[in-house]
């Protein structure tokens, strides 16, 4: 009987492909398993099996497996379920969730090797230099990668050469899988069992005393094994302070014997013993007791708190409940920066049971933390991570916490699959039968709107912590102190009197500047030119301490020329504010400060968040200058100011949901004051302070912001009472793309009218040297958004069809935040 296998590859097609198996492969297959397949002319890819099966593919011929990659499956049944609902949903294919979902590590890709072919005659061809020199080095090893070659000719492109060599019948090309993931083993040494017992060993010293190094270092072996832990090569070289060459002389003479020991790449340091249990306020005890209630009716609840009013406790006795039952918790963050406070915090409760899972983490790191899930490990049991640990492989998930789940940081954007990680992690909950907190000082109208109409619990928390007061909310205008001249740079005389009255008393600030960078635009006074991106239609932004113009699109660069280019004139100045400015004004006001900037610019590297975090909480740092890192969740005990030096740039932002994002931005990053006894105190310096968002700020009034912003979304058919999908049409022809937008948007409007809004250019219309236009799909809660989903992508299908369509790239971003 043949037998045969359905995988997915994890490229962006939408339909599976088969292959053939043995028959002794298909007894050891089951679905989740990976396997290399052959794919187009030479590649070789990794798949994962979806169906074992007796039927041979119709149209083509099935290619055998190249060969088995597990023996258990990676993917289980409810990870693959959930898969196969963010592909549907979010309109993207499930080979492009296989690749997101699975670290990198795992994903094997072939690599093209060369070897010499040995029936070439090298004497009879006429071989240029570095042709000779490739065929010289396969003659030494055999077979070489491509890199090899590109680091032994010191050339980033030899394929020109390969395919001379190749023409000539010189070389072969084949491709071999590429094994990334590499366990890392540790060095141990130990004394050789021939002088375990008393009397030989004492021979052995006696045997010695002509070496006093050797006898050292075993005698410092000795004193290492005391601990009765397997003692580490590095450790005796250190502790007995002899050379290398003295251990390796015990090793050859085999006094002493090496093994190895996998160790995992991540492992938190534990501060402290373990706390008992987490002990609540009368606030919380009864907020938790409503959160229970809604999780007996089977609801998602929704836990709002006011910022500092103690939320990470409560997450903290709910987990502990669902950890004594033996259950997996995943805690949900928006942002990496928050991971390195919650792991202190919540590991004087848990100690070591604590995994961490995010893209800063390398994929060997990542592909640990996979495999520890998987196996259940103890160290494992609460998982910690951004939006891609939702893919991890559970078995007994009991819980989920989304915290700061108004956060838009939740939603991907780029490459698909486009998924909202708290609308996802609501439903992978549902197919483990899990339960589910969302928490948030500042909700989001979609999530608070499902609580009024039933859909969620709802469990409250209106003090703060200790019933300390609210920050006091001041509102400073800045076109006033502008034409009284009252102005030092960015900063209002009130923001810079408070700033001194702080650091006098040893207390903190933060200062919010939602842009990083110098200056968004550099601009000539003479001509009005402003230098701008070549590849995109947007200014570049200046950054100072590398004098040079940046896109922060596409990382496009250049230097700073003295002299305008368009009019050769030294007339040019710098419109707009980032962190960067903001922080050297603050150098200059505050010249006694310990002064510190977090934003993307600093905090590329893996552990800088955890650095610049620490050494403000250390006080080390007086005054912390950022962008919307700071705002998410931070706390911080001896801030007492908080200041927003431009509030204008959050509410005149082109987007139906900008005045929620501002209330929740101004909101959050005004919650990092005053979170100890005394009163905190925020200064928000704006050109209009008598905007309504910022008045319902400052008088922490979310309801009044929710019931507006709703009343509006209803009148323009907007979330949360209708669905959007955004579909983008992209292009590097500007005129092929205006045709393209035209048809398919026209399609569609024939089937569901003014639904359709578009198409249109976005604010920035091309970046990357690739055109955009936008169409808002509008679903009305009366029409199925399924089946309006089938029928976008139907149409997609007959736009495909027509050829000179054919290089247009359609992108589907469903619930577009």
């Amino acid at each position: 009987m043949n037998y045969f296998i359905d995988v997915v590859l994890p490229i962006p097609l939408e339909r599976l492909f088969t292959y053939s198996v043995l028959d002794d492969q298909a007894q050891q297959l089951t679905p989740g398993m990976r396997v290399a397949v052959p794919f187009g002319k030479t590649r070789i890819y990794t798949a994962l099996v979806m169906r074992i099966h007796s039927e041979p593919p119709q149209a083509y011929e099935a290619k055998p497996i190249h060969q088995l990659l597990d023996e258990v499956p990676l993917v289980g049944e409810t990870q693959l379920a959930h898969w196969k609902w963010i592909a549907s949903y979010y309109m993207c294919t499930l080979g492009e969730v296989f690749r997101t979902a699975v670290p990198g590590a795992l994903l094997l890709e072939s690599e093209t090797v060369v070897i010499l072919n040995i029936d070439f005659n090298k004497e009879s061809s006429q071989l240029k230099e570095e042709e000779e020199m490739v065929l010289m080095a396969l003659e030494n090893r055999g077979a070489l990668s491509v890199r090899d070659i590109s680091n032994l000719l010191e050339k980033k492109t030899v394929l020109p050469i390969l395919n001379e060599l190749v023409r000539l019948k010189a070389i072969l090309l084949k491709e071999e899988l590429v094994e990334q993931y590499k366990p890392k083993m540790l060095r141990y040494v130990r004394l050789s069992k021939l002088y375990q017992d008393e009397a030989a060993l004492e021979q052995l010293l006696e045997s010695m005393k002509r070496a006093p190094k050797q006898i050292q270092t075993i005698l410092a072996l000795f004193q290492l094994q005391s601990a009765r832990k397997p003692v580490l090569l590095k450790s005796l070289q250190q502790e007995s302070r002899v050379s290398p060459g003295v251990i390796r002389a015990l090793l050859d003479k085999e006094i002493l014997e090496e093994f190895s020991l996998r160790k995992d790449r991540i492992s938190f340091d534990q501060k402290g013993s373990v706390k008992e249990s987490v002990k609540l306020n009368s606030d919380q005890i009864t907020a938790l007791k409503t959160l229970k209630e809604g999780h007996k009716e089977g609801k998602v609840v929704l836990l709002h708190g006011v910022t500092s009013s103690g939320k990470t406790e409560l997450y903290a006795k709910l987990i502990e409940e669902y950890l004594k039952k033996g259950e997996q918790v995943l805690y949900l963050l928006p942002e990496i920066a928050l991971t390195a406070q919650l792991i202190q915090r919540l590991q004087l409760y848990f100690g070591k049971m604590i995994s961490v899972y995010h893209s800063r983490y390398n994929v060997q790191e990542r592909v640990e933390v996979w495999y520890n899930v998987m196996g259940r490990k103890s160290k494992a049991q609460l998982i910690i991570g951004a939006r891609s640990s939702l893919f991890l492989p559970y078995h007994q998930l009991g819980l989920i916490i989304v915290d700061e789940e108004h956060e838009s940081s939740f939603k991907q954007y780029d490459p698909a699959p486009r998924y909202h990680a708290r609308d996802a992690a609501i439903v992978l909950a549902k197919m483990h039968d899990a339960r589910v907190v969302l928490g948030s000082a500042t909700p989001s109208i979609e999530s608070f709107n499902n609580v009024q109409i039933g859909k969620y619990a709802y469990a409250g928390l209106t003090r703060r912590y200790g019933n300390v007061l609210m920050p006091e909310i001041e509102l400073v205008d800045l076109k006033l102190l502008r034409r009284k001249k009252r102005l030092k740079g960015h900063f209002s005389d009130r923001l810079i009197e408070l700033i001194h009255d702080s650091l006098e008393v040893n207390e903190q600030v933060i200062l919010f500047q939602n842009r990083r960078g110098f200056a968004p635009i550099v601009e000539c006074t003479s001509c009005g030119h402003s230098p701008g991106c070549p590849n995109c239609d947007v200014s570049l932004t200046f950054h100072r301490h590398r004098n040079q113009l940046r896109c922060h699109y596409c990382g496009h660069h250049a230097e700073l020329q003295p002299a305008c280019l368009a009019c050769g004139n030294n007339t040019l100045d710098t419109k707009g504010f980032g962190t960067q400015q903001v922080e050297e004004e603050a150098k200059v006001l505050f010249p006694e400060a310990e002064i510190a900037r977090m934003d993307f610019d600093t905090t590329r590297g893996k552990h800088s968040h955890a650095r610049i975090i620490q050494k403000f909480e250390d006080q080390e740092t007086d005054i912390l200058i950022g962008t919307q890192m700071l705002t998410k969740g931070l706390d911080f005990r001896h801030v007492n100011l908080v200041g927003i030096m431009n509030a204008d740039t959050l509410l005149n932002f082109p987007d139906f949901r900008a005045h929620e994002k501002s209330f929740q931005m101004l909101t959050q990053v005004a919650g990092r004051a005053g979170r100890t006894e005394k009163r905190g105190k925020v200064i928000i310096q704006t050109y209009n302070p008598y905007h309504q968002i910022l008045h319902q700020v400052s008088s922490n009034d979310y309801l009044t912001m929710y019931s507006e912003q709703l009343y509006e979304r209803e009148q323009y058919h907007y979330p949360p009472l209708n669905r959007i999908i955004r579909i983008t049409f992209k292009h590097k022809e500007y005129n092929k793309l205006n045709e393209a937008a035209e048809w398919f948007t026209e399609a569609l409007r024939l089937k569901y009218g003014t639904w359709i809004l578009g198409p249109e250019y976005p604010p920035i219309p091309r970046i990357r040297n690739q055109y955009l236009k936008h169409v808002l799909v509008k679903i009305p809660r009366k029409i199925s958004a399924a089946k309006m989903k089938n029928s976008i992508k139907r149409t997609e299908q007959s736009f495909n069809a027509i050829s000179q369509y054919k290089g247009v790239r359609v992108i589907y971003d469903v619930d577009h935040l």
